[in-house]
Formats: structure tokens, C-alpha cells, sequence
């Protein structure tokens, strides 16, 4: 495996679309992505099974070259950016690889970040055109004054006036592709942050960052190729085709993976016998608890990847009852900006760390990755031009973590005022402050304790959020928590708003009482939660689109303040 790993390098790439040449000169018949099949039920019924569209390696090779050519036909220029707007399958996939060979910045978008969001970023982002579906023009056409420069427009799968229709690509002769000059340094995309603590970023990734992704990732899971990934986070699917993945997209909603229906992925990893899969919490938290309750199995999976916020042990418990035998589940730590940064084990968490996350010492990520370098520095919200302006804490010193290594993206091209405060020079390189806080312990793993800007500043002291949460989370109704402070900082009152499991809303006035109760018993028997003395019911905690697991607490921050 370790040959194979050496011969099949992607170290020699100078842009990440031709990691797809590589694999399709290896492995040309080889499935490279399915998807169900337009034109069927959403949701499966008994004893059905789904009808799945494939395209193998060879022919992706061949539809992204042409899918190149036709953009370099349009005149648009290498740099230009365009914003990719299809959802997940054959095309998209067909369309991020034929960008990046013909040298255009991709915006990636969310489409479930909401209108006003979308339109801000894309219009901040400033694209020359728009790859879209006819849905996407229609919103371009409709807010066309945010776009003035947006004027070479491909349209997929369907029609809209003045757009090119990529189906004409499809005439053109692969075999005159010629792979442009291109460098590592070269911009390849601008991706967004999900806007948890603020306005969504566009981060900068260069060809490089994504060709060490794609190698640190393989390597460090050991993900051979002709594996098949059952893809949860299409994002990820780009990782596989790199890699000689398998990437299988299951009928689901990529905005809404906490409402996924489970027999659909339980359905594309049987038909696939895939290995592995990627999903947020919400989306696993969804499947095992189905699986376990209907006494399904899903026993070819060897590798469930997880991130995007910090994964309930309960969570990883149910993972491993219903994988392979010598199956994991793994949660890899990182950020838009930054990623991956370090991992950390199913099989570590339940048989270490999770009794001292639910004492409140806060959630361990595990080890970082063996390129990236850490440090804690002392907490401070100002920017830090030089890391010599930095405090270095010792071992088990709360503070806030700043990260570098080739996987760390250097500059956000939107809203660029936060380079200031995310970036820190070193010589000739530089440090990206994560946002995060938490501590480093002997074995130099980091403990996450929350996000530096949700932390609650009190008169008397600062408390953060993933410890006292996770003490209250320990109850068996409680589904998850968010603490949030009410006031100015210095002198805020910090409220613990509760969201009670599925089946225990809406609780009569005396069980309402009866909980708030025991949670208010169970947070006088830990230092870190002894002094909060309100607490609050939420029905539905607001939560990020792109894993439905990062809680809104600036928003909740507002609904307690009223609430109060």
C-alpha cells in the first residue's frame, strides 16, 4: 500500500483537476461518482432500492476536459472567477474538475445559506459568469444590479436565454485538451465559511491546498483507491475523485442533513458496499439512531469520517455498534480556513476522553496531523501583527489556538479586513488564529472548549461553552445545550438554553419544571457551571446549514435577552 502511495504521488501536481487525469489513466473503468437516478421517490419504500446514474473515471477525464475547453471557447480568461452553482451528482463533479483544468477561480456557495447570504458572497466575490442550473440564473437575472460584471453564463441541465448550455460541450473533441500552464501558487477556488461567529468568509484556496488535503487525508486514513465513500458533504467528493474514491451521493439534502431518511444512505452503502463515509454529526446522529433502532447493520463501512462540530459520544457509541467489527469512527478537527488539523477516534473517545468531557473539561480533538504545527496563545481579541506580540501559554493553560502548515490557506479575498485579525506573520510565513479556545494537555493533544467570541465574561469570571454544555447534555432528555451571555462582556449573566430530546416537546408546565430542575442540580455539582441560575427551553436550537450541528448563539444570545 505504501508503494502504491509513492508511485501514485500527487506531490508532482501543479493543479488539483489533473489528480483526475492521474486516476483516470490508472483506473479508467472504475466508478468514479454515482447518483440516484432524476425522476424518483425522495424516500424509499420497503423492499425498494434506488436506481443509480455512474460515470466512470475515464469518461469524468473526458467530460471535464471538454467542460474546460468550452470555458477557454468562451474567452474566459485563466484567473477569472466564475461561481458554481449545481447541485450534487455527475455534473457537478463533471464541472468543479473542468474549472480548475481550464485555470478559473470556482466560487463554491452554500445554497442553503439563505438568499441574503448567497447574494452578498457572490456579489462580494465578483464572478465574470455563472455555472449554474436554470433556478440559478433565474436568482442572477433577479438581483442582476449585484453582478455587473457577471456576464459569461453556462447554464446545466436545461435551458435560460442568453446562457451557453454545457450539453454543447459535450461536441467537442477531448482529444485536443491541452492542459494549460499553471502553477501550485494558482488560485483555485473561494469557499466560504459557514458564518457561525459572523458574516460568511471567502477563504482563498490555492491548487496546493488542496493537493495536500487530498494527500494528508490519504494518508493518514489510509484510503486506497477503487474504495468507495458514500458522501454525505459533496465538498468531500472532490477529496475522493483526487484520490481514486468511489463518490456515491445519496438522495438527500445536502442543507438538511439532520433530516436525512436514513434507508436512503443505508440503501447507496449496500448497493455500493462502500467503506467509508462522510457526514456531519446531525446526519449520524440521524442514521445510527435508526439503525440501531430497526436492528440494521451497515457492515462493509470501515471508516466513518464526522466533523463540523463536536460529535456526541453517544453518537460515536451507536456508530460503532452498527459498522465493521474492526470498523472507527473518526473526527477530524479543523476550519474552513485550515483543514485538516487533528484528529481524534471513536475508540479513544469512549475509553478515555468522554468521562472527562462530561466533568466539563471540554471536547479532545485529538492529535494534530504530522505537518501542521500548534501553539495556545493568550486570549485576546485585538489583531496580532507578529507572533512576537503573542503570549505562549504552557501545558493545560486556557487560551486560544493558532495553527500553520501547508494545509492552511493564507488570505480571505472577502471581507479581507479579517486577514488582520486571523493572521499572524512569522518571518516568511504566518500563523491562522483557529477562533477557537481550549488547551493543549501532556500527550499534545488540544481540548476544544468553544469558540473564542461565544465565551461568557461574567464579573467574576469567564466561562466557556463546550464544558458547561456538555455537563448538562449528560441528562438523558436533554438532546443538546448552548450557553450564551446576556449583557455587556464583563458583566454579562450567562443562560443555559436547553433543547430536550425528540418526543419530550412540549413538555406540560410540571415536567417543564421537573427538568429545569435536575439540570439546575446537575450544574451545582461542577465548578464550571455552579454559578448559572437560569435556564431556558428552546424547542429547536438554530444551527448551521452545511452540517446542521454549529449552534447559533448569537442568535440565541438575542431570543434569552428577550426571554429574560
Amino acid at each position: 500500500m505504501e508503494r502504491l502511495h509513492r508511485e501514485w504521488s500527487l506531490e508532482c501536481l501543479q493543479n488539483i483537476g489533473h489528480a483526475l487525469t492521474e486516476t483516470a489513466a490508472r483506473m479508467p473503468d472504475s466508478i468514479a461518482v454515482a447518483c440516484p437516478q432524476k425522476k424518483q421517490a425522495k424516500k424509499l419504500a420497503a423492499g425498494q432500492k434506488f436506481q443509480y446514474d455512474t460515470i466512470t473515471f475515464g469518461d469524468l477525464e473526458k467530460k471535464s476536459n471538454q467542460f474546460a475547453m468550452g470555458i477557454q471557447r468562451l474567452g474566459i480568461r485563466r484567473g477569472s472567477r466564475m461561481a458554481l452553482m449545481v447541485p450534487p451528482g455527475i455534473e457537478f463533479v463533471t464541472c468543479v474538475f473542468g474549472m480548475f483544468k481550464s485555470g478559473v477561480v470556482t466560487i463554491l456557495i452554500d445554497p442553503g445559506m439563505g438568499r441574503k447570504n448567497m447574494i452578498q458572497c457572490l456579489s462580494a466575490a465578483a464572478p465574470v459568469g455563472i455555472v449554474g442550473i436554470p433556478l440559478a440564473h433565474v436568482a442572477r437575472t433577479l438581483f442582476r444590479s449585484r453582478f455587473p460584471v457577471c456576464k459569461a453564463n453556462i447554464v446545466v441541465n436545461g435551458f435560460f436565454p442568453g446562457c451557453t448550455r454545457a450539453s454543447e460541450f459535450s461536441k467537442i473533441d477531448a482529444e485536443a485538451f491541452s492542459p494549460i500552464g499553471s502553477s501550485r501558487e494558482d488560485e483555485a477556488a473561494i469557499i466560504f465559511t459557514t458564518g457561525s461567529t459572523g458574516p460568511p468568509k471567502g477563504v482563498l484556496y490555492r491548487h496546493r491546498i488542496f493537493i495536500e488535503q487530498s494527500q494528508q487525508i490519504r494518508d493518514y486514513f489510509q484510503i486506497q483507491p477503487g474504495q468507495t465513500d458514500v458522501s454525505g458533504f459533496p465538498l468531500f467528493a472532490l477529496f475522493n475523485t483526487a484520490m481514486g474514491t468511489t463518490t456515491v451521493f445519496p438522495e438527500m439534502d445536502p442543507t438538511r442533513p439532520a433530516e436525512v431518511y436514513p434507508p436512503n444512505i443505508i440503501d447507496a452503502v449496500t448497493q455500493f458496499n462502500a467503506e467509508q463515509s462522510f457526514g456531519s454529526p446531525a446526519l449520524w446522529n440521524t442514521v445510527s439512531n435508526y439503525c440501531v433502532k430497526h436492528g440494521v447493520t451497515l457492515p462493509t463501512i470501515k471508516r466513518i469520517l464526522t466533523a463540523g462540530a463536536p460529535v456526541p459520544p453517544v453518537v460515536l457509541s451507536r456508530i460503532k455498534k452498527i459498522i465493521a467489527t474492526d470498523g472507527d469512527a473518526f473526527t477530524p478537527y479543523g476550519a474552513t480556513e485550515s483543514l485538516p488539523v487533528a484528529c481524534n477516534s471513536a475508540t479513544v473517545v469512549l475509553n478515555e476522553t468522554a468521562a472527562k468531557t462530561n466533568r466539563g473539561a471540554g471536547t479532545c480533538v485529538g492529535q494534530r496531523f504530522p505537518e501542521i504545527q500548534w501553539r495556545v496563545i493568550g486570549i485576546t481579541d485585538k489583531p496580532i501583527a507578529d507572533i512576537r506580540q503573542a503570549e505562549p501559554l504552557e501545558c493545560g493553560k486556557m487560551g486560544e489556538l493558532i495553527v500553520r502548515g501547508p494545509v492552511v490557506t493564507d488570505q480571505y479575498v472577502t471581507r479581507s479586513e479579517a486577514n488582520a485579525e486571523h493572521k499572524i506573520t512569522d518571518g516568511d510565513s504566518f500563523w491562522h488564529r483557529m477562533g477557537d479556545v481550549g488547551y493543549l494537555d501532556e500527550l499534545d493533544r488540544f481540548w476544544f472548549c468553544g469558540r473564542k467570541g461565544h465565551r461568557v465574561r461574567t464579573a467574576s469570571a469567564t466561562m466557556y461553552t463546550i464544558p458547561c454544555e456538555a455537563i448538562v447534555n449528560t441528562h438523558e432528555k436533554v438532546y443538546r445545550s448552548a450557553l450564551v451571555g446576556v449583557g455587556e462582556p464583563g458583566n454579562e449573566t450567562p443562560v443555559l438554553i436547553l433543547e430536550p430530546m425528540p418526543g419530550h416537546w412540549p413538555p406540560t408546565p410540571a415536567a417543564k419544571s421537573q427538568l429545569l430542575k435536575e439540570i439546575s442540580e446537575i450544574a451545582k455539582q461542577h465548578w464550571q457551571t455552579e454559578k448559572i441560575e437560569h435556564f431556558l427551553l428552546h424547542k429547536s436550537l438554530p444551527v448551521d446549514i452545511r452540517h446542521n450541528s454549529k449552534i447559533f448563539r448569537e442568535q440565541l444570545r438575542v431570543w434569552a435577552t428577550r426571554q429574560l
